[in-house]
């Protein structure tokens, strides 16, 4: 195995707390939501910096494979939004995930091909495999 990157990332004080990178301008405040029992704050939690994680590599695969299968579209305008949600049950505390991706200009069948074989390389995707549910939508120009 060969590591082409690393990145470093201290988070202090839990979820009331801040995180810290040590080699980017990652540098702010956590809040809990009001939902989950805390202030509703103006920081962030830990599901969006997942999710914004998430978002980003996804899209990242998205180019990936289109790139290897010489798959044209405007990759500027490729968007992918992630829900995430902190859920409880009976066993405790879970994370579900839902995933709408917008690949402008493609037809159905070549878009659904692209997002399925992105969740197959995605490094989120396959660090989160059976681990937490993950929905993926495909989101078509009108």
């Amino acid at each position: 195995m060969k590591t082409l990157y690393e990145a470093t990332t201290t988070a202090t004080g839990g979820r009331k707390g801040s995180v810290k990178s040590d080699n980017s301008p990652i540098d702010f405040n956590l809040s809990v939501p009001k939902s989950m029992g805390g202030d509703g704050g103006d920081g962030a939690n830990p599901e969006q910096l997942f999710g914004a994680a998430y978002a980003a590599c996804f899209g990242g695969a998205i180019q990936a494979v289109a790139d290897s299968e010489k798959i044209e579209f405007n990759q500027e305008d490729l968007s992918v939004t992630a829900i995430i949600g902190f859920c409880k049950d009976d066993d405790g505390f879970f994370l579900k995930a839902t995933l709408d991706c917008y690949i402008p200009g493609v037809d159905l069948k070549t878009g659904e091909d692209l997002v399925e074989k992105a969740h197959e390389v995605c490094p989120f995707s396959k660090a989160t495999r059976d681990n937490i549910t993950v929905e993926l939508n495909l989101l078509l120009d009108e």
